[in-house]
């Protein structure tokens, strides 16, 4: 069924993408408008439920039996779950969208303060709160398969606590196959961002101004052809050996900006946006805009609930994935590895990249703020452009969102293939290669949209219904430790 339903979607997207763009747009618009505070509300529990769960008694349970230890080190599991979780995302919007929420706040507030909501904002939308909702996830399929012995499923945490119930039969059925749309559908547009901006990257080596349809295209091509071979083998230390490259790129780059770049300036941002970022990032997740102006409340919309529902749709997706690599290891170890480690270097990499941008804007010719409102994905590599090397940075940048990329897919496509063969953790090559087409079936879909707004909105839809799941495996994960903690002291 799910097969069947992935694949319709992608038809429906290829023959008339106009006509999905435009119905997502209308569903998404209508929820966000009427359920945006139960979006909110339920992420900054996902939240405070991860802190709680690390600083309680149940943050000495171990994700498996007591004697187990991780497979993978510490530096190599962080890498591979970032890689995972976000990846490509941060090489796309690394200047696009602090500089984007400043050419919009600027009009409200001086300048110098709508640089530092512009970069406060982006944090927010990659920080905490965001990771919080892969650990919760995480956490519990994380428990229920390898402590409790269940399938590595979305459904195992409510068929485990209620083995005979017809109903917890019926909602685990709708739970893993909202958690299979919710995984192909954000992965695909993962794909299409991933294509744009390797694409440009190429477009610029190249000397041009637009990447033309038909590089757009081979690139397409070419990055099929380099996530499908390894769908047909294990997944083993081949992931961690890509996702270890990707990141020692990603922390070249951010090192080398800092250093050639204003150097002043940038430590400065990165050392304010920690601070700014530590005392608003809690109270910012309950906020809702309620009292403000349409044009505040749609970007509120545009940007801050389409990046919560966009980390929802991947929640099962990077869930299990940061599951299957995180076995031995203690629920605080895996709270604080999953929440501070990847938040940080957010933080770090937006004040690096973001406030380049920013630099350029408050005090340089306002190029690269232009550009975003014309040119989105071509922003990062003008930045590049800038500075030392750039033929060498530009490669670099083409690489890592390559790798983060097909990284991403291969994932992708073996938790699907578990989630369709009833929780094999080792699913049959030939259901990871049939994934692995379909979720470029979608990359068509998302590219033939035509923009990076239509590719949020489509991901938003089918992230809608799985809000609700990750508020029901919460609940299951904290029932599931009380009664093994219960049972304990008896």
């Amino acid at each position: 069924m799910s097969l069947t339903t992935i694949a319709g979607i992608g038809a429906w997207g290829v023959l008339a993408p106009d006509a999905l763009v435009r119905l997502a747009s209308a569903v998404v618009g209508q929820y966000f408008q009427s359920r945006g505070w139960f979006v909110m509300l339920s992420v900054s529990g996902m939240l405070f439920l991860c802190i709680w769960l690390a600083l309680s008694r149940y943050g000495e349970i171990r994700l498996g039996a007591d004697e187990d230890r991780p497979e993978f080190s510490t530096p190599s599991w962080i890498a591979m779950l970032f890689a995972a979780g976000m990846g490509v995302g941060l090489l796309f919007w690394a200047v696009a969208e602090p500089l984007t929420h400043f050419s919009f706040a600027q009009d409200m507030m001086p300048p110098p303060i709508a640089a530092q909501q512009a970069l406060l904002a982006t944090n927010f939308h990659w920080g905490i709160h965001a990771w919080a909702i892969y650990g919760a996830t995480a956490l519990a399929i994380a428990y229920f398969t390898f402590r409790r012995g269940a399938p590595m499923l979305v459904s195992a945490p409510i068929q485990t606590l209620f083995p005979d119930e017809t109903w917890a039969r019926i909602v685990g059925f709708l739970c893993d196959f909202m958690a299979i749309v919710a995984i192909a559908i954000g992965v695909g547009g993962s794909i299409a961002m991933g294509v744009f901006q390797v694409a440009d990257g190429v477009d610029v080596m190249m000397g041009g101004e637009k990447a033309a349809g038909w590089l757009i295209a081979v690139v397409f091509a070419v990055m099929v052809a380099a996530y499908l071979p390894p769908l047909l083998v294990d997944l083993g230390s081949g992931m961690a050996r890509l996702s270890n490259t990707a990141m020692l790129i990603a922390i070249a780059l951010v090192l080398y900006t800092i250093v050639l770049g204003p150097t002043e300036f940038l430590l400065n941002s990165i050392v304010n946006s920690f601070g700014d970022y530590a005392f608003s990032a809690i109270p910012r997740g309950f906020q809702t805009l309620t009292f403000f102006d349409d044009d505040l409340c749609a970007w509120f919309q545009d940007w801050t609930l389409t990046y919560m529902v966009w980390w929802i749709a991947w929640g099962p997706f990077v869930g299990v994935f940061i599951a299957r690599i995180s076995k031995g290891r203690t629920i605080r170890e895996f709270v604080f590895g999953v929440l501070v480690g990847p938040t940080v270097f957010s933080v770090i990499w937006f004040g690096a990249f973001g406030g380049i941008g920013l630099f350029d804007a408050l005090r340089g010719s306002g190029d690269l703020l232009a550009m975003t409102g014309t040119n989105v994905e071509r922003v990062t590599f003008a930045l590049l452009d800038r500075l030392p090397f750039p033929m060498l940075t530009t490669f670099a940048t083409i690489l890592a969102a390559f790798l983060f990329i097909v990284t991403s897919v291969v994932s992708a496509a073996f938790v699907l293939g578990t989630f369709s063969t009833d929780g094999d953790p080792d699913p049959s090559p030939r259901i990871r290669f049939i994934w692995g087409i379909l979720l470029g079936l979608l990359g068509v879909v998302m590219v033939l949209s035509g923009s990076i707004e239509a590719i949020k909105k489509l991901i938003a839809i089918g992230a809608l219904p799985f809000v609700f799941v990750c508020v029901l495996l919460c609940v299951c994960l904290v029932r599931g430790l009380r009664e093994e903690v219960r049972d304990a002291d008896r």
